[in-house]
């Protein structure tokens, strides 16, 4: 079993930024692929942004695309998600998840292929 906790969500204004982490515990391998989704109230969950086990494939939403980044730190076990130029919109709940991938290096764009998921951070964005 796999835990994920994020932390680094917050209330910032439009144009700021923002630096969430996720962190993975217990059997984690080499074979997650890690993803960050957000929901605000109303709305549907939505993948953010996704990256493959190997690190070398990356996906955003079109309306994040050009202001996060997403990257790896194997070593920590830890998956970051990089917000600028933050919008009003951007506001939500926004969730790490990850699942087990024995045989591709890609990131899967529906949320029931995500196995664990992290308990959810606030980000706020103020204009």
């Amino acid at each position: 079993q796999v835990q994920l906790v994020e932390s680094g969500g917050g209330l910032v204004q439009a144009g700021g930024s923002l630096r969430l982490s996720c962190r993975a515990s217990g059997r984690t391998s080499s074979l997650l692929v890690e993803a960050w989704f957000r929901q605000a109230p109303g709305k549907e969950r939505e993948l953010v942004a996704g990256i493959s086990k190997s690190g070398n494939i990356t996906y955003f939403a079109g309306s994040v695309r050009g202001r996060f980044t997403i990257s790896r730190h194997n070593a920590e076990n830890t998956v970051y998600l990089q917000m600028n130029s933050l919008k009003p919109k951007d506001t939500a709940v926004y969730y790490c998840a990850a699942y087990e991938d024995l045989y591709n290096d890609y990131v899967d764009l529906q949320p029931g292929m995500y196995r664990y998921w992290g308990q959810g951070t606030q980000v706020t964005v103020s204009s």
